[in-house]
């Protein structure tokens, strides 16, 4: 999909039932400019301060499914929250962040809005929420459940060992044994052996 600033009433089909009202109260409030755009591989989202004449700039990956949208969107709204209160004094995702994002999403939470399990996994982040949901595997691991599916597409830990697939790019890996958190594999062209996250999605058989 090409980038787009997003209309607010088309905002709705991007996110779960019930959650619009309060989003787009916020929105509006801090006169933000949302972008839908399309899938980023090493972000899902991103916030940019206002400054001079330009006002605050959130961007959100398109592709996302509602839940993961949502969570992103208020990921990128609690960074503003926080800009507004401490300026640039304070790191990105530094305690001020955490409060900030476990605040906004804890209203959300109240409203019910997710899946049980969604529901579940995101009260347990409440008191340190990580900096990206990328990063938290617990999460992602959820969230997956809930986008649309794709033939051929399969998250590491769900393979046997031994398993050969490809990563985006066409790079191909055989996958061996969990060390920590991660899995070791082995890529096929060079032998070199690279650490993926377990909720890495990956291709196989295509």
């Amino acid at each position: 999909m090409p980038k787009q600033e997003a209309p607010l009433q088309q905002l709705k089909q991007y996110l779960p039932e019930g959650s619009f009202d309060e989003v787009s109260h916020y929105l509006r409030h801090y006169n933000v400019q949302l972008t839908i755009t399309r899938e980023r591989k090493s972000v899902l989202g991103d916030y940019r301060n206002s400054f001079a004449d330009k006002n605050h700039r959130i961007s959100v990956n398109g592709n996302l499914n509602p839940y993961s949208f949502l969570i992103t969107l208020l990921h990128e709204l609690a960074h503003l929250f926080t800009y507004e209160r401490f300026g640039h004094r304070v790191q990105a995702h530094g305690q001020e962040w955490k409060n900030e994002y476990s605040k906004v999403l804890a209203q959300f939470l109240l409203k019910k809005i997710f899946p049980t399990d969604i529901q579940k996994t995101l009260l347990n982040t409440l008191q340190n929420p990580a900096a990206s949901s990328c990063a938290d595997s617990s999460l992602l691991r959820v969230l997956h459940q809930y986008d649309t599916k794709k033939e051929g597409v399969s998250l590491i830990e769900t393979l046997p060992a031994g398993t050969v697939f490809k990563i985006k790019g066409g790079r191909e890996f055989k996958k061996a044994e969990k060390v920590r958190k991660r899995f070791k594999c082995m890529e096929v062209a060079t032998g070199k052996i690279y650490l993926f996250s377990p909720v890495y999605e990956v291709y196989v058989g295509i």
